[in-house]
């Protein structure tokens, strides 16, 4: 039998360690990336900043690294006194279970994950029957990646369609123009840019309701109108357009020219409301039970109640998708048609579509629906009993009225009553200062009580009224399905001692609660790069207002 050595592991691990030629400080995994007694023991703690601009030489533990992240996102504001947002921010454990579980899932794989598909198929079916889809028709759609593509989507479809015509009829197709409010949501425009449609937007005002104004639809169209934009859902007021008024002007103008105009409904918004509530959209008609909206689209991600990252879009019938927009792909395993402007994107959220449409079904949306119009009601009448604001949406005014009858006329609503007693349109509570509070406080700037509420986590924006009615501003509330009567309760408290505090305050004190510009140097490089100025010499210097026709 041989003689054998005791052998010291420390020392043989040491030597190797040591050895020239059995180094490892080039290897990722070296003592001082990742040899850590917690996080706040790595370089990051005290010796360097976390990387901002250039990927780091080394890389760090990874407890490090989130925890450093996760400090930095504490930052944030509260996703859910994020109140300027109409993106949801609630999901239930089960839903957000699955979506972790299928995060890997992509919708381009169409032939790979069959049954994720067939629940995209599903969401399409549902979706279009909540929007009255039609016997003899088959309605066609498609997942996006929000309401913007799907937006996108639906006025190339028009463009296409219109172009198809006009080659048949030997006319010109190099002028297209499409007709939208001055409140249209900025994806909208960025169609029309994009795009290169002509946008026409006619300008808003109190006695449109601050949406389309009909009348002036049928002054701005012509043969060369591929489409109208007709919005289920203000992104400034929460106000849904008439539909089925532009659709009767619309109807008339073909019979005096032949020429027929087609609707898309952008209700990005109000897709998912319109259907359960009471109120509807204010009149009987708003979807394809109107024969001239084509399609319609809608942000999952919104009052769908899933979290960002999906929307939709529906033609009423697949004889309203040109083929030509639509394309074969076999090289994933199968044959798939596709139109959409992405290729990639998550599965997960199609499948937390499906997972609310299912679980909740139709009274569980509708009860949702009617509470988050409810706790605006109450919001709504709560800020104009104090006689210090006027609600510009009105979603808290009986059917048929829209006019503020000072704080004696505010009635506070009765156990049982439904939205189906008040005018139509989404939970958004927009509000400014009254005129006896401003000639009283004109010194009071109202951003500041944007500001003021920001000090206490809320995250209310303040801004103007779309270009005609621009004098005036307004802070806006999102009442969303988070929004419990609790944190209403003390929401309406807070705006309440704000303004009071607002109120105390001289003109020298109320400086400091203006809104600051960016206050170092990353902010700067964030929010305009750091050569900005060398950067405007090749931008156009006319506004958007300028570029772009109004009437």
């Amino acid at each position: 039998m041989s003689l054998a050595r005791h052998i010291d592991p420390d020392t043989l691990i040491q030597a190797i360690h040591d050895h020239p030629s059995k180094s490892h400080k080039h290897h990722f995994q070296t003592k001082s990336a990742t040899s850590t007694v917690t996080p706040y023991s790595t370089r990051y703690a005290s010796q360097q900043e976390i990387p901002k601009f250039k990927i780091p030489q080394q890389g760090a533990p990874a407890e490090a690294v989130h925890q450093m992240l996760k400090d930095e996102l504490d930052l944030d504001g509260k996703p859910n006194l994020n109140l300027a947002s109409f993106v949801g921010t609630y999901m239930e454990r089960e839903a957000e279970q699955l979506m972790v579980e299928n995060l890997s899932k992509n919708m381009a794989d169409a032939d790979e994950y069959p049954a994720l598909m067939a629940m995209h198929a599903r969401c399409i079916s549902i979706i279009a029957n909540l929007w009255g889809a039609q016997k003899g028709e088959t309605a066609i759609g498609s997942a996006t990646t929000g309401s913007s593509e799907a937006i996108h989507l639906g006025g190339l479809a028009m463009k296409r369609r219109w172009r198809e015509k006009r080659e048949q009829q030997g006319k010109s197709y190099s002028a297209p123009n499409i007709i939208m409010g001055s409140n249209a949501q900025v994806a909208l425009e960025k169609f029309a840019r994009y795009f290169d449609v002509e946008a026409r937007i006619l300008d808003v005002s109190e006695e449109s309701l601050y949406r389309l104004d009909p009348a002036k639809v049928r002054d701005n169209i012509d043969e060369n109108t591929i489409g109208v934009f007709v919005i289920v859902g203000s992104t400034y007021t929460g106000h849904f357009e008439p539909v089925e008024e532009i659709s009767d002007i619309l109807d008339e103008y073909e019979k005096e020219t032949g020429i027929d105009i087609p609707i898309h409904v952008d209700a990005a918004s109000g897709g998912f409301i319109a259907p359960f509530t009471h109120a509807k959209a204010g009149g009987p008609k708003w979807n394809f039970q109107l024969p001239r909206v084509k399609s319609i689209n809608a942000s999952g991600h919104k009052f769908g109640l899933v979290y960002a990252g999906v929307g939709w879009i529906i033609w009423r019938d697949e004889s309203y998708l040109p083929r030509h927009l639509i394309f074969e792909l076999h090289y994933l395993g199968g044959t798939e048609e596709t139109f959409t402007l992405n290729f990639s994107r998550p599965g997960a959220h199609v499948i937390a579509q499906y997972y609310n449409l299912i679980h909740l079904g139709f009274e569980g949306f509708r009860a949702i629906m009617e509470n988050c119009l409810a706790n605006a009601r109450l919001l709504s009448q709560a800020l104009e009993k104090t006689g210090w604001y006027v609600c510009v949406s009105d979603i808290h005014r009986k059917r048929g009225e829209h006019i503020y009858n000072g704080p004696e006329g505010i009635k506070y609503g009765e156990e049982g009553e439904t939205s189906a007693e008040y005018n139509a349109g989404l939970p958004v509570v927009a509000f400014h200062f009254s005129e006896d509070f401003k000639r009283t406080y004109g010194h009071v700037k109202q951003e500041s009580v944007s500001t003021l509420l920001r000090a206490k986590q809320y995250i209310i924006p303040n801004y103007p009224l779309p270009p005609a009615c621009a004098s005036t501003e307004i802070l806006r509330v999102v009442v969303r399905e988070s929004m419990s009567l609790d944190l209403l309760d003390r929401l309406i408290t807070d705006i309440i001692a704000v303004t009071e505090q607002l109120m105390e305050y001289d003109t020298v004190d109320l400086a400091a609660f203006q809104h600051p510009g960016a206050t170092n140097i990353e902010k700067q490089h964030l929010s305009r790069g750091m050569d900005y100025r060398q950067k405007r010499k090749h931008r156009a210097e006319k506004t958007t207002e300028e570029r772009l026709h109004r009437t």
